[in-house]
């Protein structure tokens, strides 16, 4: 336990994934979970502005971005991933790096707006790194984070840690981030969830919040950037 390194795991967990991934993630942004993210990120960022898309996987989100009239630049920990949202993208501008969310490699205010959908989680400090998405987006820039909901299948990759074992999934639940980022000077300007098949017949319009968060599968946040 004592020589695990979190950046060397996540690391090699994604390379390891990026096919599987890769296979599933098209379906995702277009018919599944993922879907109504760019509609939504469209009511409230510009177009033409500049992204970051945060974790940005095999780059099938930075595609719907630059489709949609974003200049975008995606980072993630997976050399795999961060070639395939290469290759996916190579009939637009997008750039992609390899890198660290929590050091990110970017001056300040570089960005209009970032996007972040179930990477957070997948960081060893989410405060550091939230306050690096802060650093690098322009006061009253925008970020659209998206956040694994307590239904949401991928929270098995964190049980072991019962058992003592160290994991790189940091479980955090919709309404700890919600408080996180409004601790750090973050204002949140709107949200929706997405849900499984057995809550779609739950009447979640009469519900609260806090109860419409305990049933998501994920919650996706808008923030605006307000520390000046």
């Amino acid at each position: 336990m004592g020589n695990f390194n979190w950046a060397e795991e996540s690391s090699r967990l994604w390379d390891e994934k990026s096919n599987f991934w890769n296979s599933r993630s098209q379906e995702m942004w277009e018919n599944g979970s993922r879907k109504e993210i760019i509609p939504f990120f469209q009511k409230f960022v510009d177009e033409q502005a500049m992204v970051c898309d945060l974790g940005c996987g095999d780059g099938y989100g930075s595609l719907k971005l630059a489709q949609s009239g974003y200049a975008v630049t995606g980072v993630d920990f997976s050399e795999e991933m961060v070639h395939k949202a290469t290759l996916l993208n190579s009939e637009n501008n997008s750039k992609f790096i390899k890198g660290d969310m929590a050091e990110l490699p970017f001056s300040e205010n570089q960005f209009d707006a970032a996007m972040a959908i179930n990477s957070l989680e997948w960081t060893e400090h989410p405060l550091k790194v939230l306050k690096e998405i802060q650093r690098i987006v322009n006061p009253g820039g925008k970020a659209c984070i998206g956040i694994l909901g307590p239904t949401a299948a991928p929270r098995v990759n964190s049980y072991r840690r019962l058992y003592g074992e160290q994991v790189v999934c940091n479980t955090m639940m919709p309404w700890e981030f919600e408080q996180l980022a409004t601790e750090n000077h973050w204002r949140k300007i709107s949200e929706f969830g997405v849900y499984k098949r057995e809550s779609e017949q739950l009447p979640t319009g009469s519900l609260s919040s806090s109860i419409r968060q305990a049933i998501s599968f994920m919650w996706v946040f808008m923030l605006e950037n307000i520390k000046e």
